[in-house]
């Protein structure tokens, strides 16, 4: 990508400034967003269309903070998954119980819905960059801890199950905040590819930490991958720190409060929309619950076919991630998400129709695909279409639903399974989240015309 053209470069043709009196007062800072411009990033339509197709690095190329940020959440996120394989190692190697390995996202699962909806709320009411350092730090100071229970050879399964609930509040805490700030580190037609970086970060993680963990583990134990954890969250700490203050926009007086911020979504139709498109899509397309049983009843495997069943979705996260250099030039974002979703649950229904592994991994990898851009261009729209002051709780929201979709996914599949089979459950949940996509655009058709460049909320 050519780096000898600006972000938003000045027509050549401006007249140079008229200078300002020597009477006029200085210009008061503000905390505005960078300048938007409605077209690309310069120099990216003169690329050949090959080189166009690989994810748009242009927001880590102009905008050092937003670069700063990147590098440290995706480092900060293969430590966590890390620190994740590493908690269910030992509390397996404590117990040699499944159940109690378990309860481990039963201990995650409240305090992110709890403080998901608090921190969105308190991400409206303070300086965001300070309310992401509290919460790095946090998670720094629980892996120190996990390193030196592991290290003093404690054995109590209590002090994990504490830990991993404090690893979650204090993400949940911080998590709006971060990405309530992405809008104010860049231009919004760059949010797009800023969204798309985001999702390569995050898979990155969720691919390349576990087995990074796994390797520590097996070589030094739990305590080298929660140490691993704790320096990680170094280079978080040193972007949050060189941030300038990010206390939200616009005039408000006292605390955000939460049931506003539930308040604005139900009376946004575009927002609203965009979540239970989300949510149709986790709750009746997300058979991960089955994968056992999956792996048993279609192919015959065993523990390793469940891990690449489970590997294949951020497989195809990741790639349809690195190749997501069209996004920018989509306007229609709402029939996106919409086309998205829908392809989402088509492939999970073939999914459960053909018996194929290596077809059922290639499927599993579509479907994780289509949730990426989906998630890209939702996120686009929570952050040019919703005012700033309100960007936090929806944030906040948005992580409930994201921690709470798929369990609530777990149930339905488990549920429907139970009640027929496993390639019933599955076939039947894909389709009806393509239903649900059908039923969503024959309520709302403005969400199908909705345009970036005007956005509405």
């Amino acid at each position: 990508m050519s780096t000898n053209h600006p972000a938003n470069p000045a027509p050549a043709s401006d007249p140079a400034p008229t200078p300002a009196p020597a009477s006029a007062p200085a210009p008061v800072p503000t905390e505005e967003p960078p300048s938007d411009v409605s077209a690309p990033s310069a120099g990216t339509e003169t690329l050949p269309w090959y080189r166009r197709a690989f994810a748009d690095l242009s927001p880590l190329r102009d905008h050092p903070d937003y670069r700063r940020v990147w590098f440290g959440q995706a480092v900060s996120s293969i430590g966590q998954q890390m620190t994740a394989v590493a908690v269910s190692v030992q509390v397996y190697d404590e117990t040699g119980s499944a159940f109690a390995t378990g309860l481990v996202g039963l201990f995650s699962f409240f305090p992110i819905v709890a403080f998901g909806l608090y921190g969105g709320a308190i991400a409206d009411t303070v300086d965001r960059r300070k309310l992401g350092l509290i919460g790095s730090a946090g998670l720094a100071v629980v892996s120190a801890v996990l390193a030196v229970q592991a290290l003093a050879g404690l054995g109590q399964v209590a002090v994990l199950y504490a830990a991993v609930a404090a690893q979650a509040g204090f993400f949940a805490l911080s998590s709006p905040a971060r990405s309530a700030m992405i809008p104010r580190l860049v231009p919004s037609h760059q949010l797009p590819a800023a969204n798309a970086l985001n999702t390569v970060s995050m898979n990155l993680g969720l691919t390349v930490g576990p087995m990074l963990g796994g390797v520590l583990i097996g070589a030094y134990g739990t305590q080298a991958a929660y140490l691993v954890d704790t320096v990680a969250f170094a280079g978080t700490l040193y972007a949050m720190w060189r941030l300038p203050a990010m206390r939200p926009l616009g005039d408000r007086k006292g605390r955000a409060s939460v049931l506003d911020g539930l308040r604005f979504l139900r009376e946004q139709p575009n927002l609203r929309t965009s979540f239970l498109a989300d949510l149709a899509a986790m709750i009746f397309g997300m058979p991960r619950a089955l994968f056992p049983a999956i792996a048993v009843t279609f192919y015959g495997g065993d523990a390793r076919t469940v891990g690449l069943l489970v590997a294949a979705p951020a497989v195809g996260a990741l790639t349809g991630a690195l190749f997501s250099g069209w996004v920018g030039r989509i306007h229609r974002q709402g029939a996106a998400v919409l086309v998205a979703v829908a392809a989402w649950g088509l492939a999970i229904a073939a999914f459960g129709a053909l018996h194929n592994l290596w077809l059922g991994l290639l499927l599993l990898a579509v479907a994780g695909c289509a949730d990426t851009v989906s998630m890209i261009f939702r996120n686009t729209m929570m952050q040019v279409a919703a005012p700033d002051e309100m960007r936090g709780r929806l944030q906040g929201i948005f992580i409930v639903v994201v921690a709470g979709g798929p369990r609530l996914g777990d149930f339905e599949s488990g549920a429907v399974a139970a009640l027929t089979n496993p390639a019933t459950s599955v076939i039947t949940g894909g389709l009806a989240c393509v239903a649900a996509v059908v039923l969503l655009a024959a309520r709302r058709p403005a969400f199908l015309t909705y345009d970036a460049r005007h956005p509405t909320p």
